[in-house]
C-alpha cells in the first residue's frame, strides 16, 4: 500500500506525569498487522532472501545500555539456540563482542551494529537449524520465560512501532515532553526505505492478526510509554474500536476484503 493515507490520531496526558503528553496513531494501533516471519507471507526486505525477514542488515545499537543488555543476553545463549555461535568465538573458544558486533556509521556518526554473516545478522538462525529458525535471542527469551524486549537490541523489539519524542513549549510557557507512537513504515528506514524489496507494515499479507496492534504489542508499548500511560491508551483504543475507526489502515482493509471473498 502507499505511504500516504488518512490516519486517526489521539492525544492524551500521561496519568502519571502532567508534563508528558502521548500522541497515538490509532490507525496503526487498531490495525490487524502481525509479524509473519517464518511463513510464506514474509518475503524479506532483500530480494531473494525471504528467510531473513527484516534481519538482513543487522541491528544498530542505540547506546551503552543497549550494548550491555546484548552482552548479558549473549551469555545466556547456548549452541542449541544460536546456530552461528562458533563464528563469534576467538581462538580460545570464548564468545567475544568484537566478533558479534561490527563498527559502522549511523547518521554520519560512529555506531555499532550486530555483525552480518553470510548476508544477514549473526544472531539469525537459518533454515534447517534444529534449534529453530529466526532470532536466537528471541528463542532464548522464550526458553527463559522472559519478554524478548529484555534481551534483544532496542531497534529489534520496537519494530514496527516508531516512537519519537520532543520537548515542546506550550503557549503558557510550560515545557512538556511530547511522545508520538506510530507505524515504523518504509520511511523509518531512511532514504533506502523505498528500495526495500518488501516491507510488512504496508502489506495486506501481514494484516491478518487476531488482535489489534495495541493488544498484541502491549509489552512493547508499556516499555515505551510506561504502564499508566499504556493503560490509558488501551482504554481509549478499546472505546474507539467499539465506535468504529474513521481512518482504517488500508492494508487491514485490503486483507479483510481478501478474506471475505
Amino acid at each position: 500500500m502507499g505511504l500516504d493515507f488518512p490516519r486517526e490520531w489521539l492525544e492524551f496526558a500521561d496519568p502519571d506525569n502532567d508534563e508528558h503528553t502521548i500522541v497515538a496513531d490509532l490507525t496503526w494501533l487498531l490495525s490487524r498487522w502481525t509479524c509473519v516471519f517464518g511463513t510464506p507471507a514474509c518475503q524479506g526486505i532483500i530480494d531473494g532472501r525471504p528467510d531473513d525477514g527484516c534481519c538482513s542488515h543487522g541491528a544498530f545499537l542505540c547506546d551503552t545500555d543497549d550494548r550491555k543488555k546484548l552482552q548479558r543476553a549473549v551469555k545466556l545463549l547456548t549452541p542449541d539456540e544460536w546456530q552461528l555461535m562458533d563464528e563469534a568465538r576467538d581462538d580460545k573458544g570464548r564468545v567475544r563482542a568484537k566478533l558479534y558486533l561490527e563498527r559502522d556509521e549511523l547518521d554520519d556518526e560512529p555506531a555499532l551494529r550486530t555483525r552480518r554473516y553470510d548476508g544477514a545478522c549473526i544472531f539469525l538462525n537459518r533454515p534447517g537449524f534444529a534449534g529453530g529458525v529466526g532470532c536466537s535471542l528471541h528463542i532464548m527469551a522464550m526458553r527463559e520465560g522472559v519478554e524478548p524486549l529484555t534481551v534483544k537490541p532496542d531497534v529489534c523489539w520496537q519494530l514496527p512501532i516508531r516512537r519519537t519524542q520532543d520537548w515542546v513549549d506550550r503557549p503558557d510557557g510550560v515545557q512538556i515532553l511530547r511522545t508520538v507512537i506510530t507505524e515504523y513504515d518504509r520511511r523509518g528506514w531512511g532514504p533506502g526505505g523505498e528500495d526495500l524489496a518488501w516491507y510488512c507494515t504496508g502489506s495486506p499479507d501481514a494484516h491478518v492478526g487476531t488482535r489489534p496492534v495495541w493488544q498484541s504489542y502491549a509489552p512493547e508499548l508499556t516499555e515505551l510509554i510506561g504502564k499508566p500511560a499504556y493503560d490509558e491508551l488501551a482504554r481509549h483504543c478499546k472505546r474507539r474500536e467499539g465506535l468504529g475507526l474513521i481512518a482504517v489502515h488500508p492494508a487491514t482493509t485490503a486483507a479483510e476484503a481478501k478474506a471475505a471473498k
